[in-house]
């Protein structure tokens, strides 16, 4: 489908059960994005790297993925961004979670006796106030969080916990000794949820689109660009750049916008084409809810 003839597309709606790869091992916030979208009644993919991830969905050992994009703290995860752009996958939705770090330990533990604490760097990172208080721990970073939960009860590892979801606790079956630790309870992290085809679902009123683009390396380029989006009413809330691998100085850019009518964004898109040299709609879907649980849901 050209990007002009896009319609109102929405989420597939039937009752077979998903397969959906997520980053990390289950009990991941990954894991938890999405069964916020689909349901509890999903079979969990895991995959080590988030190219593995893409990667499952585009050759078919998978139905969907989802992928973190963005954190409200920290901003995009820009190599994401190029995956999804370099893949055959569209975007046909997508989830903003709050995240709630929690510190976990096997039963019967008390944080006066946690001598070591493994975690993923960014969640160490978001737990730093809690940390700097206890300077007697001795700080690990791991490659994710669930799977620093699954090691402990796996070894069955006394005195060492971990910094995770309430998700992992259960999975692994760890106490939770220090609930929400996080030092901004403000923080968000927005999933994309990849597939192979478009979703047919009409039910579902699209807002939104992800593009991506690129521009010839001359003056006002994009600023005509960006008004092909204000020409029609349509809103721009994300524009990130990233360079063009071999392509000194050349970049793409991805943009969010959302709509009123999709035909407002197919006029847009009508627009902007005369201003690029390449344009790819990556997704139209509807905007995502925010996921607020608290720790001890």
């Amino acid at each position: 489908m050209g990007p002009f003839l896009l319609k109102s597309i929405g989420i597939h709606n039937n009752s077979m059960r998903k397969k959906v790869a997520i980053q990390g091992v289950r009990g991941a916030f990954h894991q938890e994005a999405a069964r916020n979208f689909f349901g509890s009644d999903i079979e969990i993919f895991e995959c080590l790297t988030f190219k593995e991830l893409v990667e499952s969905v585009e050759r078919g050992k998978t139905s969907y993925g989802i992928i973190a994009v963005e954190n409200s703290l920290v901003g995009g995860i820009l190599p994401n961004y190029a995956l999804i752009r370099e893949s055959a996958l569209t975007v046909i939705g997508e989830v903003y979670l709050r995240i709630v770090q929690n510190l976990m330990a096997l039963p019967n533990q008390t944080i006066d006796s946690i001598l070591e604490v493994q975690s993923h760097p960014m969640a160490l990172a978001q737990c730093d106030d809690f940390l700097l208080q206890r300077r007697n721990l001795r700080v690990v970073a791991s490659d994710d969080t669930a799977l620093s939960a699954k090691l402990i009860s796996e070894n069955n590892l006394a005195g060492v916990a971990a910094i995770g979801s309430v998700e992992a606790a259960k999975e692994y079956g760890l106490e939770i000794i220090a609930p929400s630790i996080e030092s901004n309870k403000a923080n968000y992290t927005r999933f994309m949820v990849l597939s192979p085809e478009q979703n047919n679902d009409t039910q579902i009123k699209t807002n939104k689109a992800s593009i991506a683009f690129a521009l010839p390396h001359k003056s006002g380029s994009l600023q005509n660009a960006l008004q092909s989006f204000s020409r029609y009413g349509i809103n721009l809330t994300m524009l990130h750049s990233l360079p063009q691998v071999g392509q000194c100085w050349e970049y793409y850019f991805h943009a969010d916008v959302v709509f009123r009518h999709i035909d407002d964004f197919n006029l847009a898109l009508k627009s902007l084409k005369n201003h690029t040299n390449y344009l790819r709609v990556i997704g139209v879907y509807s905007t995502g809810n925010f996921i607020n649980k608290n720790s001890t849901n």
